[in-house]
């Protein structure tokens, strides 16, 4: 098969295209940054990611004037078809506000809130652990209870809904695919673990079906170890191997080479 093609789409104020398709490249998949207007077909490729940033300023609220573009309902299309799409903050607001996340109703059914912790009620950036706990095409190269460090920077990051229904359809579709904790894996659900008293502490979702995955840190600034704090390198070639969050994307290329072998571009 080809090497897996990969979109990124850039919308009005991402600004973590390149940082995306770096990480991207780094596990030998291609990559294309494409603008939220463009002509060319999506069928062109394999997975797509939605990058962090702000798009439109984030004005109303995060995500959802990026979600009512038209390039959406081609996303959604997409996903439909059972590729590859994740949403990285901006871009996990984005899928939240079209609706493809968490995708059990069609419409938006959960919210990203201002996050809120004892020291600030919006804009919050830092870094913290998370671990996989669920079952999609972007966590299925961890290690049971493995640990990955992975800085947070949004102030609407906080999963947040009051349909306690929605809540437990999640778990059991085993939904929830990233959670925040300690350094040693332990789920705790207060400050500072808990970063922004997000429910369950829900760092990511995937949609039920498991193609698709909104997730609020960023995986694509912790893909290297050079981009990891207070961790010792032995020289540049250290410096540019991989952190543990790349598995998030090199997962992603696994979840193509099983399902599309047969595609052919």
């Amino acid at each position: 098969m080809h090497s897996p093609r990969i979109a990124v789409i850039m919308f009005p104020g991402t600004n973590c295209e390149e940082e995306s398709a770096h990480a991207v490249e780094s596990v030998g998949m291609q990559v294309s940054i494409l603008r939220w207007n463009t002509k060319e077909s999506l069928d062109n490729y394999d997975g797509f990611i939605l990058p962090g940033g702000f798009s439109y300023e984030d004005r109303i609220r995060a995500g959802i004037i990026a979600a009512q573009e038209p390039i959406m309902k081609n996303i959604k299309s997409q996903s439909n078809k059972g590729k590859p799409i994740i949403g990285i903050c901006n871009g996990a607001q984005i899928l939240v506000e079209a609706g493809i996340i968490p995708g059990l109703k069609n419409r938006v059914e959960i919210a990203l809130a201002p996050n809120e912790n004892p020291f600030i009620s919006g804009y919050y950036c830092t870094w913290v652990h998370i671990k996989s706990v669920g079952n999609c095409a972007f966590n299925k190269l961890f290690e049971s209870e493995e640990v990955i460090p992975i800085p947070i920077a949004h102030a609407e990051g906080r999963f947040v809904t009051k349909d306690s229904s929605l809540l437990n359809q999640l778990k059991k579709n085993k939904q929830i695919s990233f959670q925040y904790c300690d350094e040693q894996g332990n789920i705790i659900e207060r400050f500072p673990i808990n970063p922004n008293e997000t429910t369950l502490n829900i760092a990511g979702i995937s949609n039920k079906e498991g193609n698709v995955l909104a997730i609020m840190p960023h995986p694509e600034r912790a893909s290297f170890k050079r981009q990891i704090p207070n961790i010792r390198l032995q020289d540049f070639e250290d410096a540019e191997s991989n952190a543990p969050a790349v598995k998030i994307f090199d997962s992603m290329k696994k979840y193509i080479l099983a399902n599309f072998s047969h595609r052919k571009i």
